[in-house]
């Protein structure tokens, strides 16, 4: 099984900057889609962005223009660089890619990674 471990997260002021990595246990080159979600409690989880496996990318209009997400495949790492960060960017998050053989994929989730946002 594919195991996701992210890193990265922290507490920084509003307007500040944190970068999450992603580091897959397999490779990512024959992953198609890597996502960062968030949640917060009470909240549903929410797709933050998305990267495919030829870079197209999609994003929350709530972090278009501040979010960047990229992948590596060759290091199997996935990056989300959050720059102008606000304090409703608080939220816990999740590395995530649907991964597996075809007719048999599963959701594969890291463990979560903390970002608190002060004002």
């Amino acid at each position: 099984q594919v195991q996701l471990v992210e890193s990265g997260g922290g507490l920084v002021q509003a307007g500040g900057s944190l970068r999450l990595s992603c580091a897959a246990s397999r490779s990512t080159t024959n992953i198609d889609t890597i996502d960062w979600y968030r949640q917060v409690p009470g909240k549903q989880r929410e797709l933050v962005a998305r990267i495919s496996s030829g870079s197209s990318t999609v994003y929350a209009d709530s972090v278009k223009g501040r979010f960047t997400i990229s992948r590596d495949n060759a290091k199997n790492t996935v990056a989300l660089q959050m720059n102008s960060l606000k304090p409703e960017d608080t939220a816990v998050y999740y590395c995530h890619a649907m991964v597996g053989p075809i007719g048999r994929k599963y959701h594969a989730w890291g463990q979560g990674t903390q970002v608190t946002v002060s004002s």
